[in-house]
């Protein structure tokens, strides 16, 4: 597979240009996500979403062990997106939320904020079917929850 000249020095360029202005990879041990990884506790509610979202953050940020603590809350709501002409849901929107607190060695605030997003499942099968898509899409919501909370983590300016 060839390339063109004109797009290697672009590329060139461009990756010059990030260098310049102060870029720098979110996972190299200076930066926070180097700072974070293997260094984090994570507490969130101790429910099933609670369980989802703790197990993607340990994913993520590594086995919960060392000075840094990450409390989490979950909110989420449900609302129907599609019905019938007869009045039946046909599809839900699954919307959720989650408030986060990073706190350091000192119990002092580091980083917080909070995350938003939604996933919806069909309602169309049998109950068992509808169920199962319901609890799979929790399973999503929580995933995405997680990982919105992980890319604002490595947005901050941590000590290394």
């Amino acid at each position: 597979m060839s390339s063109d000249p004109i797009t290697r020095r672009v590329s060139l360029l461009s990756l010059l240009a990030l260098g310049a202005c102060g870029f720098r990879p979110a996972l190299t041990p200076d930066a926070a996500g180097g700072a974070l990884y293997g260094r984090v506790t994570v507490d969130a509610p101790r429910t099933i979403l609670g369980f989802a979202v703790r197990t993607r953050l340990e994913q993520r940020l590594g086995a919960p062990a060392g000075p840094y603590r990450l409390t989490v809350s979950l909110d989420q709501a449900l609302e129907a997106a599609a019905l019938s002409p007869a009045g039946d849901t046909l599809r839900y929107n699954l919307n959720g939320a989650a408030g986060w607190l990073l706190s350091g060695p000192d119990g002092g605030r580091l980083g917080g904020g909070q995350v938003d997003a939604f996933t919806s499942y069909a309602a169309t099968g049998s109950t068992v079917a509808t169920q199962t898509a319901a609890t799979d899409a929790n399973g999503r919501l929580m995933v995405l929850l997680a990982d919105r909370i992980v890319a604002q983590l490595y947005l901050l300016d941590l000590p290394a």
